[in-house]
């Protein structure tokens, strides 16, 4: 069976504030780290994030995923005040110089959530899934869509010796949960993410991206978030700089069993 036979998504529309976006085929997502500690393309320097957008836009990028705490293991949490300090004024500036774009907010927050959807931004990225009490209330009051993540512990702890049984059917589970929990609050427009390199040793990593398609089953559309991670890294022996090879073969398996959504640092 040929490749083109092979890419299976969930087709739809995602809907924001009055707008819609289709996915009724794959689409990118561009990585702008507003931070100054990422793993990999982190800034501080809002006129070079924005040379960042642009370019990510032109190349293809069909959203910007705008993150103003860290997330790699052991990063530690971020205030409330420095991430709104972060991430507002790049939403708005790109809102401002690109209003047609889509723009997702990378925060575990509400408050930050909130925030960023009244400066412009149209989807929420939450890789706790909704640990925020308050986040999936806010999500379904903002009438945005939301990405929620499995994440075994948090980024000071998950790559602490992480241990599943079956790790594909364990974070099946969670997700199943998440959606349930999505409904019953009210949100409209729900996008899974499995949690590469989240509280995963290699091995997990590889398993689940194996039984990718599994994730499927949740009818809800997918996103793999592979880029230069550790488990290409790891398995080739090169940095994160050096990843980009790793990354885009590890991106054609993804798409290949089902993923509507690739989050990216290279558009």
């Amino acid at each position: 069976m040929g490749f083109k036979n092979k890419v299976l998504t969930v087709a739809g529309t995602l809907r924001s504030r009055g707008r819609m976006l289709c996915i009724d085929k794959p689409i990118v997502m561009g990585i702008l780290n507003a931070t100054p500690d990422s793993f990999y393309s982190s800034t501080m320097q809002l006129e070079n994030i924005l040379d960042q957008a642009e370019m990510m836009l032109r190349d293809g990028a069909t959203i910007l995923d705008v993150g103003g705490a860290s997330s790699k293991p052991g990063a530690e949490e971020v205030s409330f005040e420095e991430e709104l300090l972060r991430v507002i004024p790049v939403i708005e500036k790109i809102k401002e110089k690109f209003p047609e774009a889509w723009i997702s907010v990378d925060t575990c927050h509400a408050d930050v959530a909130e925030n960023a959807v009244q400066a412009g931004a149209d989807i929420v990225n939450d890789i706790t899934a909704g640990r925020d009490q308050k986040m999936l209330e806010t999500v379904a009051q903002l009438g945005v869509p939301y990405i929620a993540m499995h994440m075994q512990g948090s980024p000071d702890t998950m790559q602490i010796a992480p241990h599943y049984e079956h790790v594909t059917v364990e974070v099946l589970e969670f997700l199943k949960d998440v959606v349930n929990q999505c409904e019953a609050a009210g949100i409209r427009d729900l996008i899974l993410d499995p949690g590469f390199g989240f509280g995963k040793t290699v091995a997990h990593n590889y398993e689940m991206l194996d039984q990718f398609s599994c994730f499927r089953i949740l009818g809800k559309p997918l996103l793999a978030g592979l880029s230069r991670k550790s488990m290409i890294c790891k398995a080739l022996r090169v940095n994160p700089k050096n990843a980009l090879n790793g990354t885009t073969a590890l991106n054609m398996v993804a798409l290949r069993e089902g993923a509507t959504i690739l989050r990216v640092h290279d558009v």
